[in-house]
This record gives C-alpha cells, sequence and structure tokens, in this order.
C-alpha cells in the first residue's frame, strides 16, 4: 500500500491519545475517516478540527458487540467500502494479580480482546469481498513480554498477538494484510484511565509514560508502517526495545531484569 490517500479508514479508540493522533496523520493524508469511541460529544470534538477533511463520527462500545454489524453496515452505506480497520481502542490495568478482581480481567478481555476480534470479523467478509483490505492493530510491548502491575492487560495483548498471527497465516495470498503495533511507553492518559484491581480508574500518570514518545510521534510510525506494508512494528524507546529482544533470545536474564525495571 503505497499510500492512504482516499483510504476510507476506520479507527476505534479515536478520541484520545495514539488514536487520536492518527487521526490526525491519516487527515493529513487525505484519507476517508470513520472515527469511532464511546462518548459522541468527544468525536464531535475530534471531527471539528477536520473541516475540510472526510470525517465520519460513528459512536461504538467495544463492550457491546451487539450492534457491530449495523455500524459496518453504516459505513458501506457512506463509503461504499473499507480499506483499512484500525483496531485501537482499549482500556489498561495497574494492579497486582493478588489485589485484581477477576471481573476486572474479564473486562479488560472483554475489550481488549473480544470487542477487537469481533469488529475484525464483522469487517473481514467485506474485505474478502474486495479482494483487498488490512487490519491494524495497537497491541503494546506488554503483548509481547509480561511486566508486573499489567496482568490482565498484559494477556489481552498476548491473546492478541495469538489472533493476528493466525489470521494473518490464514489470509496469505488474499490480499488483506494484518499490521501488530507495540507501542511502548507513550505519553498518553493511558495509566490515568487504567483500571485498578477493584475496577477504579487509577486516575495518576506513569513517570515512565509521562517520559515516553508523543502520540504524533507513535502514530507516525503507524501510519509508515500501513503505508510500507510491514508486518509488526515496536514504537518506543531503546528500553523497551532492548526488552523485547533480551526476553526473546535470554529469557532466564530476561526474568531477573523485569523485577528491576521500572514499569509504574
Amino acid at each position: 500500500m503505497s499510500s492512504i490517500k482516499n483510504k476510507v479508514v476506520w479507527v476505534t479508540g479515536a478520541t484520545s491519545g495514539i488514536g487520536e493522533a492518527i487521526v490526525d496523520e491519516l487527515a493529513s493524508h487525505g484519507a476517508k475517516i470513520i472515527i469511532s469511541a464511546r462518548r459522541e460529544d468527544e468525536l464531535k470534538r475530534v471531527a471539528e478540527k477536520y473541516k475540510s477533511a472526510d470525517v465520519f463520527i460513528l459512536p461504538l462500545d467495544l463492550g457491546d458487540q451487539s450492534n457491530f454489524e449495523e455500524k459496518k453496515n453504516i459505513v458501506l452505506q457512506k463509503f461504499g467500502r473499507i480499506d483499512i480497520l484500525v483496531n485501537n481502542g482499549g482500556i489498561s490495568q495497574r494492579s497486582l494479580v493478588k489485589d485484581t478482581s477477576v471481573d476486572v480481567d474479564r473486562r479488560i478481555m472483554e475489550i481488549n480482546y473480544f470487542g477487537t476480534i469481533a469488529l475484525t470479523k464483522v469487517v473481514l467478509p467485506q474485505f474478502l469481498k474486495q479482494g483487498n483490505g488490512k487490519f491494524v492493530v495497537t497491541s503494546s510491548t506488554v503483548g509481547k513480554i509480561g511486566t508486573p502491575y499489567r496482568s490482565g492487560y498484559s494477556a489481552s495483548k498476548h491473546a492478541l498477538h495469538g489472533f493476528f498471527d493466525s489470521l494473518r497465516a490464514e489470509l496469505h495470498d488474499s490480499g488483506i494484510s494484518v499490521l501488530l503495533v507495540c507501542p511502548g511507553f507513550i505519553q498518553t492518559n493511558i495509566s490515568m484511565n487504567a483500571l485498578t484491581g477493584s475496577g477504579e480508574k487509577l486516575g495518576t500518570m506513569d513517570k515512565a509514560t509521562a517520559a515516553g514518545l508523543t502520540p504524533k510521534q507513535c502514530a507516525k510510525q503507524i501510519i509508515d508502517g500501513i503505508i510500507t506494508n510491514k508486518q509488526e512494528i515496536v514504537v518506543g524507546g531503546m528500553k523497551e526495545k532492548f526488552a523485547i529482544i533480551t526476553k526473546r533470545f535470554f529469557p532466564s536474564f530476561f526474568s531477573v531484569l523485569i523485577r528491576k525495571m521500572a514499569v509504574k
């Protein structure tokens, strides 16, 4: 995919952080954008920035998959096709396993994993009918490694890797591709909105998150990954990339290292 100009791109989690930055980049490239998130007022705020761009508001709750088919049909009625689905919506967690209710784990999996794959399965028949399309999935570096305080979040992201690696293999030669994006620490409100063990929002910013890359820097790398047909990219600093490499090649050393790593 050499260009995304005039491509129809559907972005979930489009009203903050990485998602909003992706919308910014897509608009600058001349894409036709469907922006989805739960809050319509926030979707309107984002759309207001792009009066000269083709931006369509479509409220969607990843925790409620009952109307996904209807939402897809609305998109098709408006644009006639979908070229790229950016599965970016999700929620994080900051709590020890011993302090975390299993209901919190279920909620995280329902939104991050089941919501994402349900929307993917709704869009997939359209991609197959077209003979082309791209799934972009915002995973995380903790989809490759597990760290303290993020057990449920990490599990949901690991699950996405398993699903989308399998889907990529199944769709080989179909004209449909998959890009897994693994952001490290990015300056977003992800930790502010992260669930604690009781299900309440944490409400504070991680120091590591505050010191990370900007959402704009992250979004630029994601758009580049889309244009250059990458299968997986890691977006972050040397710390995150070093951790992934160490886990892959020196797992015993990594298990010691991660206990000492600043992850909050």
